[in-house]
């Protein structure tokens, strides 16, 4: 029951639920996540700007209101700093962008406000949003609240660890290339990266408009605990605002499919090997499925490890154009050597091959789109070995490749613009520590809602990690038919 346990552990549903009937003021629950917050943020570092007055304030004039009471009335929330928030600085984590401070908010702080929810702080993100791992000169590292054996991921590394470590019921982040399912599958969170043109994106601040394939690639998002918190709360994300020209305006859900849901499963790890703690995360994924009704099979979808890579070099090729000089001009050190071996393992295109190159994407997307015609669901792993330590990138080539190469299931559902979730489905107890594993389930083109119920239906069986993280026993697996199945 939920007042057996403290209110930051509440999730989003449970507080929704209970300030709209009138139970629990909003001003309450945001005190809760305000007091967690500084409890456990110094040792983490992944809010670093607070809104607590700010908060208590907004809190306090919700409460008076008489006006309807949104969907996600007094649920706390954090922003990542990479997104405009009226009067707050957009500094990416570049000290030179300290001072940039946004006119408006962003649509995708306007749309969690409509809602009723209560940014109570801005989550830390690395230098111009583009590692995966999350530390920069500006704030310095975001931990992982399982310990400092793992990084936090990135580039919405304070937003996972900031939601799973219980500041805030929902965190908002972005992704590129996997800056949602990075911080998601190293924090042991869940999230859904929306596919293009889902969630209403723009930053009032900007002094230019994005790339093309940073238009086609980046997304708007949210990281949780548990996945029926995504239903709950993207309905809202996704309302429309004008200044996103290219929005696409569909309701969360989409039609019902008739029969068994099919779900192509995949083990593919494009030749460097998959772990066994990653397997076995895959096939308590698959499993769970299966034990939920859904058909699941074994099967390669088209052309993963091709457009992958080809869509990391031709973002590559993009960033190098467009943001090259003020990366030289204004990152650090560790950064500049970083792209260094961001161009090295991954060559970026240029000129007409480029432009080739973007148009080739839309065959890549339509090989995956007819694919999914037969599995509107297909279950990949995320990493191919449990995540990384922090700073693994600064470690050369080598080390670049651990990080990026072991995630390119990532980037395939970037450059085809494809919705894609993480879920935690196992803990490897390693020596250096336990650590949650992620697996990736992707789907037909704006059909997150098909998504999120397939890990709803994983967490029916699996408990959610958060569980362990908060110091709870461990809990058996809730279909028992052949024994527990512990976290």
């Amino acid at each position: 029951m939920t007042d057996s346990k403290p209110l930051w552990q509440w999730d989003a549903q449970e507080i929704a639920r209970a300030t709209r009937a009138g139970k629990l003021s909003a001003v309450e629950a945001t005190e809760a996540a305000i007091a967690r917050m500084e409890e456990v943020n110094p040792a983490l570092n992944a809010v670093v700007e607070t809104l607590a007055d700010e908060a208590r304030a907004e809190a306090a004039a919700l409460d008076k209101s008489d006006a309807p009471k949104g969907p996600l009335h007094g649920v706390p929330v954090t922003i990542k700093i990479n997104v405009d928030q009226k009067g707050h600085a957009t500094s990416n984590g570049v000290p030179a962008f300290k001072d940039i401070i946004a006119p408006e908010d962003a649509p995708v702080v306007r749309n969690l406000k409509r809602a009723g929810a209560i940014v109570i702080g801005r989550t830390n993100t690395p230098e111009f949003s583009f590692r995966a791992d999350t530390d920069n000169p500006l704030y310095g590292r975001t931990h992982n609240p399982w310990g400092q054996h793992l990084s936090a991921g990135g580039s919405s590394g304070g937003a996972g660890a900031a939601v799973m470590a219980g500041i805030g019921a929902l965190a908002h982040g972005n992704d590129i290339g996997g800056s949602l399912r990075f911080p998601a599958s190293a924090n042991g969170a869940v999230t859904v990266k929306p596919g293009l043109g889902r969630v209403p994106a723009y930053n009032p601040s900007q002094k230019a408009e994005r790339g093309l394939l940073a238009q086609s690639m980046s997304v708007q998002g949210l990281i949780v605990r548990k996945a029926a918190d995504l239903h709950l709360s993207m309905p809202s994300l996704i309302a429309a605002d004008a200044r996103d020209p290219f929005h696409v305006p569909l309701p969360w859900r989409g039609e019902a499919i008739e029969g068994p849901i099919r779900v192509a499963f995949t083990r593919d790890d494009f030749g460097f090997g998959l772990h066994p703690d990653v397997a076995t995360a895959l096939d308590k994924a698959a499993s769970a499925l299966s034990n939920a009704g859904y058909a699941v099979e074994e099967v390669e979808p088209p052309l993963a490890y091709e457009a992958g890579k080809n869509g990391y070099r031709a973002l590559m090729g993009e960033v190098e154009a467009l943001m090259g000089e003020d990366i030289r001009a204004h990152g650090s050190d560790d950064l500049k050597a970083i792209f260094e071996d961001y161009y090295a393992e991954y060559p970026p295109f240029k000129g007409t091959e480029q432009l080739a190159m973007l148009a080739k994407r839309t065959h890549y997307a339509r090989e995956w789109s007819l694919f999914l015609e037969d599995y509107p669901l297909v279950l990949t792993p995320f990493m191919f070995a449990p995540f990384f330590t922090a700073g693994r990138d600064t470690e050369g080539r080598e080390g670049v490749r651990d990080v990026l190469g072991k995630g390119l299931w990532s980037f395939v559902m970037n450059f085809t613009g494809l919705p894609a979730g993480n879920i935690p489905t196992h803990i490897a107890e390693l020596p250096q520590g336990p650590q949650p594993i992620g697996v990736q389930i992707a789907g037909r083109r704006w059909r997150e809602d098909l998504i999120v119920d397939a890990m709803a239906a994983i967490e029916d069986e699996i408990t959610p990690v958060c569980m362990r993280l908060w110091g709870g026993r461990e809990v058996a697996s809730k279909r028992d038919a052949d024994g527990p199945h512990l976290l």
